[in-house]
């Protein structure tokens, strides 16, 4: 699934066609702010562009993150924000043959559902919201992902974690009542978590002072897991394949999670279109 023609347009409608390309769409450990006093000149076009942009995730989900930030700032947009923009379109240049891969499967084994999920805690350098991301896969093929700003605040990483996994339920829910009305096997989903303490409460909900605001969401995925609806393992940061939906990363780190989520592109290396 690509996007070529519509990047390109894009790409010609901000100028961008023949801009130098460049290997990732942030810059890794880069803050964006919503404070500062070089005011971007053209709101109209700022909004345009990002609104723009939120559809080439459609199949393009390595830059579901880098588009989510400069959404956050529609109503007031800086220079420093347009900059992330046009990074992000150099990104598309350079790779604007990408697209998502979807590979057929066997019929005669029950599918497997895998979801990676993790949040980034308290990123957000202007209120300290985490960052909240997730990655569905059903056998081989990326069906489902996002990357959003938590709503509230969160005390600890633990809570963060916790908050974002519970979203992630949710969605498996769906599938799994869309796979059955469908008559398809399918195994136990398996959410992969790289915060041990995360994963220890979901196993084992015993609260604290800690933990008491929390509940909810813990009860409810642990409701899930007792009814056998999907198990939550650890996976080692290293494997935690959707660190590319919640920060910026270094282009090697980057090109290799990008592969992950089967973001391919439709010519062979070397080759031309």
């Amino acid at each position: 699934m690509t996007q070529t023609k519509y990047i390109r347009d894009l790409l010609h409608k901000t100028n961008m066609a023949e801009a130098h390309s460049i290997s990732s769409p942030m810059v890794s450990n880069y803050k964006l702010s919503r404070h500062g006093v070089d005011v971007f000149h053209d709101s109209t076009l700022y909004r345009s562009i990002v609104g723009a942009l939120q559809y080439a995730t459609l199949t393009r989900p390595e830059i579901s993150f880098a588009v989510n930030k400069v959404c956050q700032f529609m109503v007031a947009h800086l220079d420093s924000h347009w900059t992330v923009v046009k990074r992000i379109l150099r990104y598309l240049k350079g790779t604007l043959f990408h697209g998502l891969l979807l590979q057929p499967t066997s019929v005669t084994m029950p599918l497997v559902i895998q979801a990676f999920y993790d949040a980034n805690w308290a990123s957000d350098v202007d209120d300290r919201c985490s960052t909240s991301r997730a990655a569905i896969f059903l056998g081989p093929n990326l069906i489902s992902w996002w990357s959003q700003k938590q709503k509230v605040t969160t005390r600890s990483s633990t809570e963060a974690e916790y908050r974002s996994i519970a979203q992630t339920p949710t969605e498996l829910t769906w599938i799994h009542t869309l796979l059955t009305e469908l008559q398809v096997s399918f195994t136990t989903p398996i959410i992969f978590c790289d915060n041990q303490s995360a994963v220890s409460i979901a196993h084992n909900p015993v609260f604290h002072n800690r933990t008491k605001h929390m509940e909810i969401d813990v009860l409810f995925v642990r409701e899930k897991i007792l009814a056998k609806q999907l198990t939550i393992v650890h996976v080692p940061t290293i494997d935690q394949w959707d660190d590319i939906l919640t920060k910026p990363l270094s282009a090697s780190r980057f090109e290799v999670l990008q592969g992950r989520l089967n973001v391919k592109s439709v010519y062979p290396e070397n080759s031309s279109p």
